[in-house]
Formats: C-alpha cells, sequence, structure tokens
C-alpha cells in the first residue's frame, strides 16, 4: 500500500482555534465541523487513527483533516476516488494496537499488499461505485421524504384536524385501558449458540426489539396481530409475524372485544408522548389511564388503510436500498 499511496497524520485543530467558516474538518467518523482555512487540497482520502477506525471518506474539496485521522497526502498518480474504495476493502480492526483505545499506524498500513489495476480501470471501478453511491443516496432521500410524509399524515389524520372523505360525526375519548388487554408473555430463554440468519425471530427489551433468530420450535408466540410495547424505551411494534419473547419487560396489547382497530391504536401511540416521571422503566399498567381520542370504527379502519400502505411503501424502498448495498458490497 505504501507503493500506491502514502498515508499522514492530519493536524490539530482545538475547538477555541476555529473560526466560522466553509472548509470542512474531518474527524475519524467524518465531517464533524468547519473552519475558514483548509491544510488539505482537495479531491481527498481520510481515515481514523484512533478511536473510530474503519471508517474511509472521500473529500472533494479542500479540507482540514484532524490529528485523529489519516489522509492521504500523496495518491502516486492514482484515482482518488479509486482509492477511498480501495481502503474500505482493508479490514482496519486486524491492525488496531493493542491499547484500550483502537488505533492504527500509517507504517503498518503502509505495508499491506493490495491489487492495483490500471489507472483507466480504476476509473471506470470507481465510476461504476460511485453512481451506486449516488443511487443509495437517492434513496435514502426518498425514503426520509416520505416518512415526513407519513408523520404530517399522522399529525393530520389522528387527530381529527383532517377527516376522510365519507367519515363524519364526533371522535370519543376513551381510556387506553378501555381499548386494550396486556398481557406478560412467557418468557423464552434463548441461548446465543442458537441464533441463526433465518428462523423465527426473537423480540427483546431496551436496546432492540429484534435481537436475533432461532429454528427452535418451542415458545414461538402465534396470536396475532398484536403490539408489542417495551416498558424500558416505551417504543412499541405492530407485530403480525410469529415470535419469540427474551425480555420480561415486554407486554403483548391486544384490542378488546373487537371493539377498535389494533392499527389504528398502534399508530395513535406514536403520537402520544410517554412521560411519567423520571424511573428508568415505564410499566404499561401507568398508561391505561391515559385518554385518547378516537373516531367510529370505519374511519378508524380506513386512516389505518392509509398509514400502512406508506409503511409498505416505504418498507419496499428501504428493501430496495439495502438491496443495492449488498450490490455494491
Amino acid at each position: 500500500l505504501g507503493e500506491v499511496l502514502t498515508l499522514q497524520r492530519g493536524f490539530d485543530l482545538p475547538h477555541r482555534r476555529r473560526q466560522p467558516g466553509s472548509t470542512p474538518v474531518v474527524s475519524s467518523s467524518g465531517i464533524s465541523d468547519n473552519h475558514f482555512q483548509a491544510m488539505v487540497s482537495g479531491p481527498g482520502v481520510v481515515t481514523g487513527r484512533y478511536g473510530t477506525i474503519g471508517q474511509v471518506f472521500f473529500i472533494d474539496e479542500d479540507f482540514w483533516p484532524l490529528n485523529t485521522t489519516l489522509f492521504v497526502s500523496d495518491f502516486k498518480g492514482n484515482d482518488p476516488l479509486f482509492i477511498s474504495f480501495l481502503l474500505r476493502t482493508i479490514d482496519f480492526q486486524s491492525y488496531s494496537g493493542k491499547t484500550g483505545v483502537p488505533g492504527v499506524n500509517r507504517n503498518d498500513l503502509h505495508q499491506i499488499t493490495v491489487k492495483l489495476p490500471p489507472l483507466p480501470e480504476q476509473r471506470a471501478i470507481a465510476a461504476v461505485l460511485s453512481d451506486v453511491d449516488a443511487l443509495i443516496a437517492a434513496l435514502d432521500r426518498l425514503i426520509a421524504k416520505k416518512r415526513a410524509i407519513k408523520q404530517g399524515a399522522m399529525q393530520q389524520l389522528l387527530t381529527g384536524k383532517t377527516r376522510l372523505p365519507g367519515f363524519s360525526g364526533e371522535w370519543e375519548m376513551k381510556k387506553l385501558g378501555e381499548i386494550l388487554d396486556y398481557e406478560q408473555p412467557a418468557k423464552y430463554l434463548v441461548e446465543d449458540a442458537e441464533y441463526t440468519d433465518t428462523g423465527i425471530p426473537v423480540l427483546t427489551a431496551g436496546k432492540t426489539f429484534i435481537l436475533g433468530y432461532t429454528d427452535e420450535q418451542e415458545g414461538i408466540y402465534t396470536n396475532l396481530p398484536v403490539i408489542v410495547f417495551d416498558d424500558f424505551t416505551t417504543a412499541s411494534r405492530y407485530v403480525d409475524f410469529p415470535f419469540k419473547v427474551k425480555s420480561s419487560a415486554i407486554k403483548l396489547l391486544r384490542v378488546k372485544n373487537g371493539e377498535a382497530d389494533l392499527r389504528f391504536v398502534f399508530e395513535k401511540m406514536q403520537i402520544l408522548r410517554f412521560a411519567l416521571g423520571d424511573h428508568k422503566r415505564y410499566y404499561i399498567s401507568e398508561y391505561q389511564h391515559m385518554e385518547v381520542d378516537i373516531p367510529p370504527l370505519p374511519e378508524q379502519r380506513a386512516i389505518a388503510a392509509i398509514l400502512s400502505d406508506m409503511d409498505a411503501e416505504i418498507a419496499a424502498l428501504e428493501a430496495h436500498r439495502d438491496k443495492t448495498r449488498a450490490l455494491k458490497q
């Protein structure tokens, strides 16, 4: 690698010395600030020297790399954009030092053996991968736009500010406890060795809903659909697929006597502010007295269908983006 490029340590720039400007300041985790002065002419390539390592950033303008980074000071006639992709194939973690803070030494990196095509092929490869990156970025922007549109629709439809054509009548105030039953599902203990990439999802709490997958058949919850409520974070998810439960902090909610639309209630819960004190765990029983206004059942179903369709569109775009990322990789 040292025959392909030269890596150099970045430059110190404490916050007290930074002045307003348009020059990007690049840390080991990417552009983190701006400054009036540049230390390196673009285009450039930056990676983390210590702290956050393994990420590689292509900067197409003049910039200031911080001393927590390594930047390419000499491309030795190679294509900078190609070099940025080439460096992303290197496992920087395997070259990290033995200290408590992850870090890499540029001299060690210079000894790595890499395969380098001629310059015209470098440019062709870089152009292809850059086009894929542009597609991924466009999909990210479209997904963000669709999420914002759905959020706006939720605020209008779930509060009655906007009524769907053909619906009228008063909304009724009800307590969540009047609408929903909840239960503590049986906790299924899953060993780490049982997790696989396919099979039955295992739901946990506190950090994330989906913890892993297991092919074991015992302990599968199939009385669906339900709302899964997390005591630790007050997050909830509408679930219509079989699953297992690992955490006792998870509660399962379902509509009482079919008097409301579960999907509507779930969407309504997403715009409620759950804040009942400063304790770390929030029991769903505390929220059963919270009042919500709901329309007649037919309008609930119509609103739920619209929001569900929006979710399906977002999920399809996310699947397209994820597939594109996998293809790029």
